[in-house]
């Protein structure tokens, strides 16, 4: 492998949105794999004997910590390589590791294999973003990494239809069979359809000789972006998003069956494509608005998530207040369509905010703090705080734990708001978008 491509982009708007699609199908499977650990929870828990907290760390933290730890050395190979041959090898990885879960008989083994599954997971997206950011030229790359991120819904609504059905009628081994061995064959696809685009032909204009510079080393792109105030803020903010995003993603599934009196067949029914069709509208949708509103002020980059996490706040307590799974199910549409709101705009700040020899590295620092305050510790919060309060509310103390993600929330809004302020101050952003 070569440090420098020289390929450029197939000619065409067609070939750019089929990359995405391909990628994003990738994506699909990758959160379909992360998923499926909250919707096969109850049977779990109840077959290992496993606490709360033991599930919130199988559905956050054992995975965060290496996906996060792996995503920094692959996005500094991925800058230097070539990114097509990294993402089909870390998806055949995480797709065989998924797999082996369905073979594990203790807590040991299936924290084991979640954490071969988060390594795998870590060379997947930051090099997709830098390959986006190669086919999509600045003022449209909102929608371009908007289309990529729908895999996060659609993996999110097809772990929960497909691995839910599929342990209803074999068991919650078999659903980890059924969805990580098919990226294996996904695998050979990016290989065989995708090509490696030249690094920054689309930002030649805007940045000159900069957009060819090679790589600067490792350290100099993390110490820039913790010391660029708009990257950290940005970063933090998408962490405190994350963190309520994930806690509700891994934990919703859980709360309806065990406190709310749905059965699996039920999840796998209905809440699947409540979380798939309103996380499609809502990050496609925060993707299109930003590249739309993005043009007259750069602010909507984060007014975009302080208005969608603001809406959040009256639903969580009306999630709470439910007295079925079915008006449960209805609260949980709307943090399901507003909290992933933030991701595409946030993509789109870091993947302009730096010169194109860095993007896969910042989107992986990016990824490292959002996933190492989110999924790292949203999971395993909430379920702490439901075992703290499992002695006095019993299985309804998961409802204290979503009562506590509301000061988080809050938080989560004032710090997209300081985003906000030092975004209208960045020159280099004025320039890009």
């Amino acid at each position: 492998m070569t440090a420098t491509t020289t390929t450029a982009p197939k000619a065409g708007t067609g070939y750019r949105y089929l990359v995405v699609g391909v990628l994003a199908v990738v994506y699909t499977f990758n959160f379909m794999d992360r998923q499926i650990m909250s919707t096969l929870a109850e049977p779990i828990r109840k077959e290992l004997g496993l606490s709360d907290t033991a599930l919130g760390a199988l559905g956050g933290l054992t995975f965060a910590l290496f996906y996060t730890t792996f995503g920094i050395p692959v996005a500094w190979l991925s800058d230097r390589f070539k990114r097509v041959w990294i993402m089909a090898a870390a998806c055949g990885v995480w797709s065989l590791f998924t797999a082996g879960c369905g073979l594990a008989t203790n807590f040991t083994q299936l924290a084991l294999s979640r954490i071969m599954v988060g390594a795998g997971e870590a060379g997947g997206s930051p090099p997709s973003y830098s390959l986006i950011s190669d086919y999509f030229p600045p003022r449209e790359r909102g929608t371009g990494l908007a289309l990529y991120s729908l895999g996060v819904p659609l993996g999110s609504m097809m772990g929960v239809l497909y691995g839910g059905r599929v342990a209803a009628a074999y068991g919650w081994r078999m659903a980890f069979f059924a969805v990580g061995l098919p990226g294996v064959i996904l695998a050979l696809i990016m290989l065989l359809v995708i090509r490696e685009p030249k690094r920054g032909a689309l930002d030649e204009f805007a940045l000159g000789a900069e957009a060819h510079e090679p790589p600067p080393p490792a350290m100099q792109v993390i110490s820039g972006f913790f010391t660029n105030r708009t990257l950290l803020l940005v970063a933090i903010a998408c962490g405190l998003s994350a963190f309520v995003g994930y806690a509700m993603l891994n934990w919703n599934p859980p709360m309806l069956m065990r406190v709310k009196g749905a059965t699996l067949k039920d999840v796998s029914n209905y809440y699947g494509w409540v979380i798939g069709g309103t996380g499609v509208i809502g990050t496609f949708g925060a993707g299109w608005l930003a590249d739309k509103l993005g043009h007259k002020d750069r602010r909507w980059y984060a007014w975009i998530p302080v208005i969608a996490f603001t809406l959040t706040l009256p639903a969580l307590a009306g999630l709470i207040w439910a007295p079925t799974w079915q008006i449960a199910l209805m609260f949980i549409a709307v943090p399901a369509l507003l909290n992933t709101m933030y991701l595409a705009p946030a993509l789109a700040i870091v993947q302009n905010a730096v010169p194109p020899g860095q993007r896969t590295m910042a989107g992986a620092i990016l990824l490292f703090v959002l996933n190492l305050i989110g999924l790292g510790g949203g999971p395993i919060f909430l379920g702490r705080v439901s075992d703290m309060a499992k002695p006095h509310y019993g299985d309804h103390s998961l409802l204290v734990g979503y009562a506590a993600l509301a000061p988080v929330i809050v938080i989560a809004i004032l710090a997209h708001l300081a985003a906000a302020s030092s975004i209208a101050r960045d020159k280099r952003l004025a320039a890009a978008i």
